[in-house]
């Protein structure tokens, strides 16, 4: 396999911290006698050449005469390291300065600055990791929470790997039993009657559960938007503070109080969720006003789900019924607000919630999650697909798989024809985890990382 344009066994070096003020920063470096060449700028190079995988060796980082900073180096030996090759990590103190001149000296002694992913290219190439436990190493990284954090690590942990190698078992054993079958043309014509489809029948139907599971895990990782609407001093600002469990909004029982929109993320039972509260939807002839209730129903059109809040006291009003049947294609929820106060009987797709007593907040949020995974929800213990790539590659077998049921079942293109598509389902499958996949798809991959990792 070629690669990407990294230069394999090249020494690199990367930052694996960020260069914020912090405690401790990292310089990380891998590739062929990267050891050897840190030995050069370490004040005790026979201890750090000696030194055994796995350990810690205390010195300094030298430029010429000068300390730079005083640190520990982590060494790890091939193979037994992240990437595979021999790899070095100095623990230094945590200023953007000196972070700097570190990587300043290995530049200086024969390093070059990794590129985004590279670090994990080479655990790849190396056979450390498949694709998908490099694709699930970028999405630990960006996870927003812990479910979705958790998810990916089940995929790091190597489930979805295993549930494809399984998958394909099952369709190299078909594959195997159709070779049989074809070293007797004459049989060839009741292929309907000979051939067993069990397996691919299984294979099917794990490979459509985990085509499925991309709508659920792409909820867990990317998140949702989430638009509160409703008249003025329906309670949305208080609801809004009481959903992020702080107070962001302005809260007034004067009417027009909030005229522009107010952002914040929240954790809804692990979905990442963008929480909008916006202006009091009404006639209005202040003119600044007007353009945030004009923002509020255009916000509301991009909504995954919109939570139109309605004054329990007074109830549902032709303009609150005007604006829910101009929203039909959206998701909506009507949320009674005040029940702390005004006790109403909740009425199909409404929640009634307290905003003072956080009464009925929770029962909300599970109606959000709800809606959100449309019955889609995949369980932290089921293999899930951590990507759109590797969701368009298990379609594209599933769809091989199902084409070749058809044809085993009509036998209107023979045996040959079932074969093309089994083997084109193994490379589809292969490209999943990365034993059969283009450079371009390898290039995609990689250069989403961030640098040092």
């Amino acid at each position: 396999m070629t690669n990407t344009g990294y230069t394999p066994e090249e020494p690199i070096c990367a930052p694996a911290t960020p260069l914020v003020p912090s405690a401790i920063g990292i310089v990380r470096a891998s590739g062929k006698n990267c050891i050897e060449l840190a030995s050069k700028f370490f004040s005790r190079k026979n201890a750090l050449l000696e030194a055994k995988g796995n350990t810690l060796v205390y010195g300094w980082i030298k430029d010429g005469d000068e300390k730079i900073d005083e640190v520990m180096a982590g060494v790890y030996r091939s193979p037994k390291s992240f990437t595979g090759e021999d790899m070095i990590e100095i623990f230094c103190h945590g200023g953007i300065n000196i972070v700097k001149s570190i990587l300043d000296v290995f530049l200086k002694n024969g390093f070059r600055k990794a590129e985004r992913g590279e670090f994990t290219f080479r655990a790849y190439i190396n056979g450390k990791a498949d694709l998908t436990k490099a694709e699930a190493v970028r999405e630990i990284i960006e996870s927003k929470t812990s479910v979705s954090r958790s998810r990916a690590s089940g995929r790091l942990a190597g489930n979805l790997f295993s549930e494809i190698d399984a998958i394909k078992k099952l369709v190299i054993d078909s594959l195997a039993a159709i070779e049989v079958e074809i070293e007797y043309p004459e049989d060839e014509e009741n292929i309907s009657d000979t051939f067993d489809s069990s397996k691919l029948l299984e294979a099917e139907k794990k490979l459509s559960i985990l085509k499925d599971s991309w709508k659920s895990e792409k909820l867990y990782q990317e998140g949702a938007k989430i638009v509160l609407c409703g008249k003025t001093n329906a309670g949305k600002s208080s609801l809004f503070n009481a959903l992020l469990k702080e107070d962001r909004a302005i809260v007034s029982e004067t009417e027009g109080t909030t005229r522009d929109w107010l952002e914040s993320t929240a954790d809804f039972d692990g979905i990442p969720v963008r929480l909008f509260d916006t202006a009091g939807i009404r006639e209005t002839s202040d003119k600044i006003e007007e353009q945030g209730v004009q923002l509020a129903k255009d916000l509301s059109c991009e909504a995954d789900v919109i939570l139109y809040l309605i004054d329990s006291e007074k109830g549902l009003s032709d303009d609150d019924k005007s604006f829910i049947q101009s929203r039909t294609d959206i998701p909506l929820i009507k949320v009674y607000t005040k029940s702390d106060v005004y006790k109403k009987e909740a009425e199909e797709n409404a929640v009634c919630v307290s905003a003072k007593t956080e009464e009925g907040i929770p029962l909300l949020i599970q109606k959000i999650k709800s809606v959100l995974e449309k019955g889609e929800s995949v369980s932290r213990e089921t293999a899930g697909l951590g990507s759109e790539r590797q969701k368009e590659s298990v379609s594209a077998a599933l769809e091989r798989i199902q084409h070749a049921l058809h044809v085993a079942e009509s036998a209107e293109l023979g045996l040959d024809a079932v074969v093309q598509d089994l083997e084109d389902a193994l490379d589809f499958l292969g490209e999943v985890t990365g034993s059969v996949t283009p450079d371009d798809i390898l290039s995609s991959v990689f250069a989403n990382f961030c640098v040092g990792k």
